[in-house]
């Protein structure tokens, strides 16, 4: 997988997707996760490797049962401005739907994980999604993403629908609406609202 794969897939003339550009590896490696809600609903895992996105489609999202085995599907590379798209892929581009910034945080490899061996065990401090897993590939593009046993707090990822970036669901950026006060929201439980003792919080 390359970039020039990323880029011949798309039409930038139609798509707001950043050009695909190799960028610099920062310090602390960085991850996404975007919400897709294309022809067939998926969350896109996106670690940061040799300035750009090693990227995943996982159809039912990652799971804290260390019991389940989730299918991770290894896609084209995406650069590293993509971990900050989030908007409406137009009708007859590559994966159009919209696409919602779910997670973003720092990933941590684990001693000898290589993506090019078919194994990597990393850490996730993320803002939903905390811990310990492993990417194990089992045939070609096809990988699972497991949940190691650690003391991470275990969530159910339905039950996040908006985006961490701008509070919006998918409802609100497939109509265009803008953001809540047209901000950005950097955290999930932000106060979003204080006046007189009263707080509205932003989950």
């Amino acid at each position: 997988m390359s970039l020039s794969d990323y880029n011949k897939k798309r039409d930038f003339n139609k798509t707001s997707e950043p050009k695909g550009k190799k960028g610099k590896s920062s310090k602390k490696l960085k991850f996404v996760v975007q919400h897709h809600y294309s022809r067939r609903e998926h969350y896109d895992l996106r670690l940061e490797w040799n300035g750009v996105y090693v990227s995943f489609a996982i159809p039912k999202g990652p799971s804290y049962d260390t019991k389940d085995k989730r299918l991770a599907v290894h896609v084209e590379d995406h650069p590293l401005s993509y971990g900050n798209f989030e908007g409406n892929i137009p009708k007859g581009e590559y994966g159009a739907g919209v696409v919602i910034l779910w997670d973003k945080g720092e990933w941590i490899p684990k001693e000898k994980s290589d993506f090019s061996k078919g194994s990597v065990k990393f850490t996730l401090k993320g803002e939903r999604l905390n811990g310990d897993w492993t990417l194990i590939k089992f045939k070609e593009d096809n990988w699972l993403m497991i949940k190691e046993k650690d003391n991470s707090k275990k969530i159910n990822i339905y039950k996040y629908k908006t985006s961490i970036k701008t509070g919006r669901t998918m409802e609100e950026i497939k109509n265009n609406e803008p953001p809540l006060r047209d901000q950005e929201i950097s955290n999930s439980n932000k106060i979003i609202f204080s006046e007189n003792n009263f707080k509205l919080f932003l989950f």
